[in-house]
């Protein structure tokens, strides 16, 4: 990541989030400046979501963004994300499997997966995208600094949140782009992750739509 934003012409720093690791991946950090890379460590796991809400909230850049560290998106989409973000000025650029540029080597039942989830996120909150759980977006800080604040997911729906309340805030310019995924060996993908996500979007729903949690804090962000 640090040799390809090297070659972005940009000024950049990159915030680690280590949520409970136990595999020693801290480890691996040693010898980088932390001018360049900046650690954070929870000793337990707090999820997906904590992870990304702590990092994002630490970051002081003019563009903001997240990539999984598990190894399924290399570090090279970031520069096409980068250039697309500086001649087109999106709101939001995230990462698609759907896009036509994609190429995806996924199990056949992960992509019945995808495909389900997806139409159950236009049924329920109409956003016209047409994947939110790819593990790589980029942010402008605008659309950070409202909507940070607002995020309550500490799993994995809070990719989903937060393209939800950027769009309702008037943040409509979403860009999908192509990515590279490879099946590996090991993924985090299981039945239960699938389930632990759907549980997390029915409840966003219900906050969101049904109990309208958001309400208030959305019209004085909008006001």
């Amino acid at each position: 990541m640090v040799r390809v934003m090297d070659t972005s012409g940009m000024t950049f720093e990159i915030i680690t989030v280590s949520d409970g690791s136990t595999d020693g991946s801290p480890f691996t950090l040693a010898g980088f400046p932390e001018t360049v890379v900046r650690r954070m460590e929870f000793e337990t796991n707090a999820g997906k979501g904590h992870a990304l809400r702590a990092g994002l909230g630490r970051g002081r850049g003019r563009y903001l963004g997240f990539i999984d560290a598990d190894g399924d998106i290399s570090p090279e989409f970031l520069a096409p994300f980068v250039t697309i973000m500086r001649t087109d000025e999106p709101d939001i650029i995230i990462g698609s499997k759907r896009h036509p540029g994609s190429v995806v080597h996924y199990p056949p039942l992960r992509r019945l997966y995808s495909w389900g989830y997806q139409h159950l996120i236009r049924l329920l909150f109409r956003l016209q995208v047409k994947d939110t759980q790819v593990g790589i977006k980029l942010v402008d800080r605008r659309v950070i600094a409202d909507v940070l604040p607002l995020l309550r997911e500490s799993r994995f729906a809070l990719d989903l949140e937060l393209l939800v309340l950027a769009h309702r805030l008037g943040y409509s310019k979403i860009v999908e782009a192509p990515v590279r995924i490879d099946e590996r060996f090991g993924s985090t993908i299981s039945l239960k992750a699938v389930w632990v996500l759907l549980v997390d979007t029915l409840g966003l729903f219900v906050r969101y739509s049904v109990l309208r949690r958001y309400d208030a804090a959305l019209r004085a962000r909008a006001g």
